[in-house]
């Protein structure tokens, strides 16, 4: 048998395995937690409000990395700089035991805030292409970053309740889908201790503050973005007949791009084409040279991805071909390779650490999702040979009253990436901090003297 499969087993087996000692979820450990935790809140508070105030875009992440390092030196970590660019590596060590990474990205988007918050955002950068842009934390990575700290802060603070390496990592880049790639490539498993499991969370815009929500398997979607240059002949829109006009092959081809999923795809297979941009012509009355076409395709399984890939590919040409397009003037169909895998979270894992959340946050407070055809590229640290067992939970952020409201009147919350969305500070801070530093004292429990 193969050594990285032995290593898979014995991990799951691990997984399944009754704990042996329930020192780190007991009551008084619990106590313990939240007695600092409340502590702890009002400086935790302060640094959330300074990372929301000062957003940075993807690979700009100078500021808020270095203060991360900042926080994890005076927690007690060994800190390392620069992994990946601007990405930061914490590690504890506590005796003989598991290792155990925990996640967090640190990159805002290219928003303008509308929260109306005392620290809302002001900040402008320059984009990837040179453009001004507004930035702000409308995917709640600032809202990462703080739980992150208060994790590490509360485990360098009872590690009587715990024993082996601990390793936080603060990620550039989730939001163009390359930072883990990066860090990875940097070494990030090489230099630093090898994670048995890796964690995180996210904050959700659709969940109440106070609450946990966790997905068994695939929970995330592989995220591809596409485009389709479609060429034609222009030329004086009252004499179409000397013309390729690629305006209508472009819309024969949307057309046709949704019989991928309707008539393609196997039934039960989850997959995703939007269309997001359609550009071509720049007056009414001429028939432009050529239209470009954006899509964003999703999909769980790899198989499935590359059969709407491919799918793509043949649709873009048939309807050409059909159209009288000569062969030096097909479409050009552009997959990018800036894609996000599959977040697939280990159903061992996952469920052990669910279960043992119900104690923390309550049974109710603790609730099992649907998957979702979002991307993160968390994916990419369960991907590695060996496989390491992964697994992101889902955190609350809307008031229980704004969520009342909601299902009372129909009325839309605001959504991940929108310029009103900020989770409630301190209930989902609090679940946030508590939910990863149970899931890290399940663990990595000291077994029974």
């Amino acid at each position: 048998m193969r050594p990285a499969l032995v290593q898979s087993l014995l991990l799951a087996l691990a997984c399944l395995l009754p704990r042996s000692s329930p020192a780190q979820s007991s009551p008084p450990a619990r106590e313990q937690v939240r007695s600092r935790l409340q502590q702890e809140y009002p400086s935790l508070f302060e640094l959330y409000k300074h990372l929301h105030a000062h957003p940075e875009l993807s690979l700009g992440e100078r500021q808020s990395a270095a203060r991360i390092a900042d926080e994890l030196r005076k927690a007690g970590f060994e800190v390392a700089t620069g992994i990946g660019k601007h990405g930061v590596v914490g590690v504890l060590r506590h005796g003989s035991g598991p290792t155990v990474l925990i996640r967090a990205d640190m990159d805002a988007l290219p928003v303008k805030e509308q929260t109306g918050l005392p620290y809302a955002s002001t900040v402008s950068a320059k984009d990837a292409q040179g453009n001004d842009v507004p930035v702000m934390h409308a995917c709640g990575h600032d809202f990462h970053m703080t739980c992150l700290v208060g994790t590490a802060r509360l485990l360098a603070q009872l590690r009587d309740l715990w024993q082996g390496t601990l390793v936080v990592i603060a990620q550039p880049a989730e939001e163009t889908g390359g930072g883990a790639c990066a860090m990875l490539a940097d070494g990030l498993f090489q230099r630093f201790p090898r994670p048995d499991f890796c964690l995180a969370i996210h904050d959700d815009a659709q969940l109440a503050a106070g609450s946990v929500g966790w997905t068994s398997g695939y929970a995330g979607a592989n995220v591809d973005s596409v485009d389709i240059i479609v060429h034609g002949l222009g030329g004086h829109g009252a004499y179409p007949q000397k013309t390729k006009d690629p305006v209508v092959l472009a819309a024969g081809i949307i057309l046709d791009l949704q019989t991928i999923v309707s008539r393609e795809v196997r039934p039960g297979d989850p997959a995703v084409v939007t269309v997001g941009s359609v550009h071509g012509g720049t007056k009414r009355n001429i028939i432009p040279d050529e239209v470009v076409l954006q899509l964003t395709v999703r999909s769980y399984a790899e198989d499935v991805r590359r059969q709407v890939l491919d799918a793509i590919k043949r649709i873009a040409r048939g309807q050409a071909i059909a159209a009288g397009i000569p062969e030096d003037r097909l479409p050009e169909v552009k997959v990018y390779d800036d894609s996000t895998p599959s977040l697939y979270n280990d159903p061992a894992l996952t469920e052990r650490l669910a279960a043992g959340l119900k104690g923390w946050l309550g049974a109710t407070n603790v609730i099992q999702k649907p998957p979702s055809m979002g991307g993160e590229d968390f994916s990419e640290y369960g991907r590695v040979e060996p496989r390491i067992p992964i697994c992101m939970f889902d955190v609350g952020g809307v008031s229980p009253e704004a969520l009342s409201e909601s299902k009372r009147t129909g009325k839309a919350l605001p959504s991940l990436h929108s310029p009103y969305w900020a989770p409630v500070p301190e209930p989902s801070i609090k679940t946030g901090v508590t939910t990863l530093t149970a899931s890290v004292l399940e663990l990595m429990a000291r077994p029974a003297k």
